[in-house]
């Protein structure tokens, strides 16, 4: 497997467009992660089925969240995205979250161009409100069973709010 950090960049963020690596399926319950010292995807654990992913997970290629792993995205698609590739994904928002008192926020995307949806979703406010309740309901539960009310999603923020944040992250990256 190549090292996606030396093979991707983020993207152009300005454009709203960012390439995206996928660890774990819409779907799973088995948390896969990159490891980024061997350049490898790694099974860390296996969750209850109860908190399989309510979307595709990933992370933005040359960026560093302030939890020290790459900024995560929740990829929303119709289907699940295998493991191991990566794609470019539309930027829509940003779920703030906080896991174990640590900033980890996740960026929101959808794929960059989407026909079966004719590219309709272009903001968080385009995706059904139950979906939105369902990411906030899986990160806000998915860890208690091993430590209770240790996630919390803070809020949502928009675009622009997510560029930002994708924009310390490159930067924090680039101080590593």
């Amino acid at each position: 497997m190549a090292d996606f950090n030396q093979i991707l960049t983020p993207g152009d963020v300005e454009a709203g467009v960012v390439n995206v690596v996928v660890e774990i399926p819409a779907g799973s319950s088995h948390k896969i992660e990159w490891n980024r010292e061997k350049a490898v995807m790694q099974l860390d654990r296996v969750d209850p089925k109860i908190f399989a992913k309510p979307t595709n997970y990933g992370f933005i290629p040359q960026t560093l969240d302030e939890d020290g792993d790459e900024l995560d995205a929740l990829i929303i698609t119709d289907e699940p995205l295998p493991t191991g590739i990566y794609l470019q994904a539309k930027v829509l928002g940003v779920m703030k979250f906080e896991d174990d008192g640590e900033v980890d926020d996740k960026i929101i995307v959808v794929p960059a161009d989407d026909r079966n949806t004719g590219n309709v979703i272009n903001s968080l406010s385009d995706l059904p409100k139950q979906k939105i309740d369902q990411i906030t309901h899986h990160f806000t539960h998915y860890k208690d069973l091993k430590k209770t009310n240790s996630t919390i999603v803070k809020g949502w923020g928009d675009e622009v709010e997510a560029k930002a944040i994708i924009y310390k992250s490159i930067d924090r990256w680039n101080s590593k």
